[in-house]
C-alpha cells in the first residue's frame, strides 16, 4: 500500500510503483509526505508545514526551528530576521551597520542612524557634542564637564580656547567681566555677590576715574561739581544747591542781627568760621572779615569745630554745669554728715561711777575732752538717798542704784 500522509501528499493511494515515493504538496517531504521540506516548519497543533519566510538578507540560512524563527546574522533581530537590533542601523542588502555615538549611546534610529539618549552630558546626531552649558575637557578622555560659569552673569555657556587648558566663558552679561565673569566691570559693584550699579548722581568723571566707585562698598571715587558723600549726593562744606537743587554754588557771606557763617573755600579743602555780630560791627564787610580772620585751608580735611553747631555747643556746656553742680552737691553732703558724726561722738552721754568706802567719784567720756560740757549729767534734784543707804542716779533716761 502507498499509505500516503493525508495531509501532505496529493492522494492517500497516489505513490510510486517502484519506489513507493508519494505525491507531496508544497513544503512536504518524506517518502510518504509525513515530514516538512526545507524552509518549512509544521505548525503547532495542526501537524501543517508553514513557509520559515526568512528574509535573506538578514538570515544566514533559510531553514528556522519548530517556532518558526529564524537564523539572523550579527546586527540583525526579529522573528524573520527582517530587521535591524540594538546598536545597528540601515538594514541593507548584506547586513545592518552598527551605529556611530562615540560610545555615549547604545541605540539609535534604525533608518537614519541618528543616535538616541546620548549619555554624559553630549547631544548631536552621533552624540559628538557637549550639551549647552558644558565643554569638552582635555582629560579624562575628553568628556564633557559643566561650565563654570553663572547664568546670572553670563550666557552659562563656554568653551577652551587654542593653546589653553581651562574654559573661557562665551559671554559675559551687562555688569561682569572676568576670565568666569565673576568680576564687576567699571561702574558696578559688588552687592551680595551681584554686580550692582554705582549710584554717584552723575558726580563722576569715569575719563578721569575709571572705577567711579569701591568695587567692595559702592562708596564713589572723586565727586567732581563741589560734591561730597557716599554717592556724591550732598555739596562741599562751603556750597550749597542752587534755587534750582541741581548745582552746588558757594555760599555767600551775610551779616544779620543774628550769628552768621562766614564761608570761604579752596580748591578741595573747606573751612567755616562763625562770628558773632555782638563783636563785629555790622557795617564790615566780607573783604574786611577775611582780613581780619584769615582763614587757613589744608588738602582734603576740614576743621572739627565746623562740623559742631551752635545747639550743639550749647548742649554740651549745659551737660557739663550740671555734672559740675552734682558733684558739688556731693561733696558739699559729705562734709555735712561728717560734721554731724563728730557733734554725735562729742556729745555721747557715757560715763561710769567708781564707789569707795568714804566717797563716790565719777568719771566721764567729757573728761577727756577738752571744753566738753558736762553739767548736764550729774544733778543734784535728781540724786536720792534711799532709807538703806543706797545711792539713787537719776537721769531723763535711766535710774541707777548704787
Amino acid at each position: 500500500l502507498c499509505n500516503c500522509s493525508s495531509v501532505g501528499s496529493a492522494g492517500v493511494s497516489e505513490c510510486n510503483r517502484t519506489t513507493g515515493q508519494c505525491r507531496c504538496l508544497a513544503g512536504y517531504a518524506g517518502l510518504r509526505c509525513e515530514s516538512c521540506a526545507h524552509g518549512f516548519y509544521p505548525e503547532q497543533g495542526t501537524q501543517r508545514c508553514q513557509p520559515c519566510a526568512c528574509s535573506p538578507t538578514g538570515s544566514s540560512s533559510a531553514q528556522c526551528d519548530h517556532s518558526g524563527k529564524c537564523q539572523c546574522k550579527v546586527g540583525v533581530m526579529a522573528l524573520k530576521c527582517d530587521r535591524c537590533s540594538d546598536g545597528y542601523y540601515r538594514f541593507n542588502e548584506t547586513s545592518c551597520e552598527p551605529c556611530q555615538c562615540n560610545n555615549h549611546s547604545q541605540t539609535c534610529n534604525s533608518s537614519t542612524g541618528t543616535c538616541l539618549n546620548c549619555q554624559e552630558n553630549t547631544e548631536g546626531e552621533h552624540c559628538e557634542l557637549c550639551k549647552e552649558g558644558f565643554y569638552r575637557s582635555t582629560h579624562p578622555a575628553h568628556a564633557c564637564q559643566r561650565c563654570p560659569c553663572s547664568t546670572v552673569a553670563s550666557t552659562g555657556t563656554c568653551r577652551i580656547q587654542p593653546g589653553e587648558t581651562v574654559p573661557r566663558c562665551d559671554r559675559c552679561r551687562t555688569g561682569y567681566t572676568g576670565l568666569n565673569c565673576n568680576q564687576c566691570d567699571k561702574g558696578y559693584y559688588n552687592s551680595d555677590s551681584i554686580c550692582v550699579r554705582c549710584r554717584c548722581n552723575g558726580n563722576v568723571d569715569p575719563a578721569r576715574s575709571p572705577g567711579v566707585c569701591r568695587p567692595d562698598s559702592g562708596e564713589c571715587i572723586g565727586c567732581l561739581y563741589h560734591t561730597a558723600g557716599f554717592h556724591c549726593e550732598r555739596c562741599e562744606e562751603g556750597y550749597t544747591r542752587d534755587p534750582e537743587g541741581n548745582n552746588c554754588t558757594r555760599k555767600e557771606a551775610t551779616l544779620g542781627p543774628e550769628t552768621r557763617e562766614f564761608t570761604t573755600s579752596a580748591p578741595n579743602a573747606t573751612r567755616a568760621t562763625s562770628f558773632s555780630t555782638a563783636v563785629l560791627n555790622s557795617t564790615l564787610s566780607p573783604t574786611t572779615l577775611q582780613t581780619i580772620f584769615p582763614v587757613s585751608s589744608s588738602d582734603n580735611s576740614t576743621s572739627a569745630f565746623a562740623d559742631v553747631s551752635w545747639t550743639q555747643f550749647n548742649i554740651i556746656i549745659l551737660t557739663v554745669i550740671i555734672i559740675v553742680v552734682v558733684l558739688l552737691m556731693g561733696f558739699v553732703g559729705a562734709v555735712y554728715m561728717y560734721r554731724e558724726y563728730q557733734n554725735r561722738k562729742l556729745n555721747a552721754p557715757f560715763w561710769t561711777i567708781e564707789l569707795k568706802e568714804d566717797n563716790i567719784s565719777f568719771s566721764s567720756y567729757h573728761d577727756s575732752i577738752p571744753n566738753a560740757d558736762v553739767s548736764g549729767l550729774l544733778e543734784d534734784d535728781g540724786n536720792e538717798v534711799a532709807p538703806n543707804g543706797q545711792l539713787t542716779l537719776t537721769t531723763p533716761m535711766h535710774n541707777y542704784k548704787a
